[in-house]
């Protein structure tokens, strides 16, 4: 059987999304809709940096939503717009067209007032909505649970990122929403009372709904290290004392002690922090288990281009790409993780 779909934004996530759609035999691009007046008229396949794929990229959602696909493979951005992308995701679904997107990030496992309009439009539609990604989404929901099914007694579960982000060239997640670049003593939006808990809080309850867990409540805990001279990264200028290491956690509480943490570890140069997470290869996801036995698990990134950053969009893009038929296929709602069954890259070896 054959998916049509529509690729919704044509950013680092989307350009790679495009990528993907054209080569799975099963998908068939029926729309692009793109928000940049720059890119409109253009042939899908330029946007992507491959060769033509005869869709032309318009921003007009009507249209494409008239297209009737079967499901929008939805990668704009929502970090500096939430209200206008959460506006989108209703209006799709009131549409009647099925949904996999990279966000809002919280609408992976949100609770009942997050969740609850969203859900409503998907239900209205009779169709289905799932949010995921890499991180939220594989790298700490079925990653990390799939380790826990060889456990005899769990401790602790830890899901790391360590990345080095230098190549990551999207300025506004590094510069505005990460605080690098910006004085040490400003606090970046990331960094503002609850925007952790709102951004990882559904990946710290989805863990422990999967592990039957109830918990007290999340802590969040951040540092930073400034840069120790000027030097310069694929997004901008880093000065001398400004923010060039970021450390969090977003710690699951039970009893008084962390049970499931979400850390990350954000480098803009490897020898910066040196007494932090190291990553394995140029940079990983990893896993820690701790109880009976330990478990350590490192997912390292690394794209054919020898950037790890390229393979971390790749990563998002494709659990997006690779779920379309299941999604599509499920019963109309909100879905987590914890309600689909295995996706794998089916159809892809060459």
């Amino acid at each position: 059987m054959t998916y049509r779909v529509v690729l919704w934004g044509t950013g680092n996530v989307g350009r790679n999304a495009l990528i993907g759609i054209a080569a799975r035999p099963d998908l068939e691009l029926a729309g692009v809709w793109v928000s940049n007046p720059a890119k409109v008229g253009k042939d899908a396949g330029e946007l992507a940096g491959i060769g033509p794929l005869g869709v032309t990229a318009t921003n007009d959602a009507d249209a494409v939503l008239a297209l009737r696909p079967d499901c929008v493979v939805h990668t704009s951005m929502a970090d500096v717009r939430l209200a206008e992308a959460l506006d989108d995701l209703r209006r799709i679904l009131r549409a009647g067209v099925n949904v996999v997107s990279s966000s809002p990030v919280f609408l992976q496992f949100p609770d009942e007032a997050m969740g609850s309009p969203i859900r409503q439009a998907a239900l209205d539609g009779g169709v289905s909505i799932w949010v995921n990604g890499v991180d939220p989404g594989f790298a700490n929901d079925w990653l990390p649970l799939t380790v826990t099914s060889i456990s005899e007694r769990i401790t602790e579960v830890r899901c790391l990122e360590i990345l080095n982000y230098a190549t990551y060239d999207q300025a506004t997640v590094l510069f505005d929403i990460m605080g690098f670049g910006r004085p040490i003593d400003d606090v970046p939006m990331l960094l503002q009372p609850g925007v952790l808990s709102l951004a990882w809080g559904s990946v710290v309850r989805q863990l422990a709904a999967g592990l039957d867990v109830e918990l007290d409540g999340l802590e969040e805990w951040h540092t930073r290290l400034p840069a120790p001279e000027a030097f310069d990264v694929d997004a901008g200028r880093i000065e001398k004392g400004t923010a060039a290491a970021l450390r969090f956690e977003l710690r699951g509480m039970r009893d008084g002690r962390p049970v499931i943490v979400l850390e990350h570890v954000t480098r803009l140069r490897d020898d910066l922090a040196p007494d932090w997470p190291r990553p394995a290869g140029k940079g990983c996801y990893r896993v820690e288990v701790r109880g009976e036995p330990n478990y350590t698990v490192d997912l390292q990134l690394l794209g054919t281009d020898g950037d790890h950053n390229t393979a971390g969009l790749k990563a998002t893009a494709m659990r997006l790409v690779n779920a379309v038929p299941t999604v599509v296929q499920a019963a109309p709602g909100l879905l987590t993780a914890l309600d689909l069954p295995l996706i794998t890259g089916r159809g892809l070896v060459v």
